[in-house]
C-alpha cells in the first residue's frame, strides 16, 4: 500500500504539484485531535496534515498546531460541509494530487487511508471508505439503517455502482474531485455527504467504495435516540431528493 501512495504522490499531473493531504474537519474535539494526527503522520508521514477548525472553543486549534498540523481556524460553525469545503480550497491552491478526509473523533483507522489512496491510482475520482462492505462488525438499527440502506440503493442507481455507505465522512479524492469541491462542495445539511456524491456523479467522476474498520470513538458520546434516527431517515430522503433535481 506504501507503494501506491508513493507512485500517487510523485506522478506527474498537469493539473496539480503532487503530494497528499489528509484534511481532518474538527469542532470541539481537543480530547481526541492530537492522537488522531499522531497516527496519521504515523500511517502516513509522507501526508500534509490539515486540521479545520469548524468555530471550536475549546483547545482543538492549539492541540491540533502542537501536533504538527497545518490548521484553518474558522471564525464560526460552518458544519462539516463548510469545513471540506475550505479543506478543498487549500487543497486546490496548493496544489495537491489527492486529498483524504478523515473524522476527528478517532473512529476512522489511518492505517485504512492507504488502501484508500492505492484505489484511486485504478482511475476512480471519489474512494468511499465503507463501513458496510464485508470489513469489520460496525452495525446500524432501526430507522438508521432503512435510511443508509434506501440511499445506498437509491444512490448506486445513480452512479452506477455498488455503494453501501454512502454517507461515510471517510475518503478519498482524486485532483478532479478536489478541484471540483473546492468550487460546489455543498454546505447544507447530509450534503456532505449524499448531495456530494451525486455532485460527482453528474460531472463524470469515478465513484467507487473499499471496506474499512470503524472503531470507537475517542471521545465523547454520539447520540443516536429513536426520535432522532426517524428525524435522520426524513433529512436523509429530502436531501436525496434536491440534490436529484438541482442542475448540474
Amino acid at each position: 500500500m506504501v507503494d501506491a501512495f508513493e507512485r500517487r504522490a510523485t506522478a506527474i499531473d498537469s493539473c496539480v504539484g503532487g503530494g497528499v493531504l489528509v484534511i481532518i474537519p474538527a469542532w470541539n474535539e481537543e480530547a481526541s485531535v492530537g492522537s488522531v494526527i499522531t497516527e496519521v503522520k504515523e500511517s502516513l508521514p509522507e501526508a500534509s496534515v490539515l486540521v479545520v477548525s469548524d468555530g471550536s472553543t475549546d483547545a482543538t486549534v492549539a492541540i491540533a498546531c502542537e501536533s504538527g498540523a497545518e490548521v484553518l481556524d474558522l471564525p464560526i460553525n460552518l458544519g462539516v460541509g463548510g469545513a471540506m469545503r475550505a479543506g478543498f480550497k487549500f487543497a486546490q491552491l496548493s496544489r495537491y494530487a489527492v486529498a483524504v478526509q478523515v473524522d476527528a473523533d478517532g473512529q476512522h483507522n489511518p492505517e485504512d487511508i492507504s488502501h484508500l489512496i492505492a484505489t484511486l491510482d485504478d482511475g476512480y475520482d471519489v474512494v468511499i471508505g465503507s463501513r458496510f462492505a464485508g470489513v469489520g462488525k460496525y452495525a446500524v438499527r432501526g430507522p438508521r439503517k432503512w435510511a443508509m440502506r434506501f440511499l445506498g440503493k437509491a444512490l448506486s442507481h445513480i452512479c452506477h455502482t455498488d455503494l453501501t455507505d454512502v454517507t461515510s465522512g471517510f475518503k478519498a479524492y482524486s485532483c478532479k474531485a478536489i478541484e471540483l469541491y473546492s468550487r460546489e462542495y455543498p454546505a447544507e445539511y447530509l450534503g456532505d455527504t449524499i448531495n456530494a456524491i451525486v455532485i460527482a456523479s453528474k460531472n463524470n467522476l469515478r465513484i467507487t467504495q473499499v471496506g474499512v474498520t470503524m472503531r470507537k470513538r475517542l471521545a465523547g458520546t454520539p447520540s443516536h435516540s429513536p426520535l432522532k434516527s426517524a428525524v435522520y431517515l426524513l433529512r436523509s430522503m429530502l436531501a436525496l431528493g434536491i440534490a436529484v433535481i438541482t442542475p448540474r
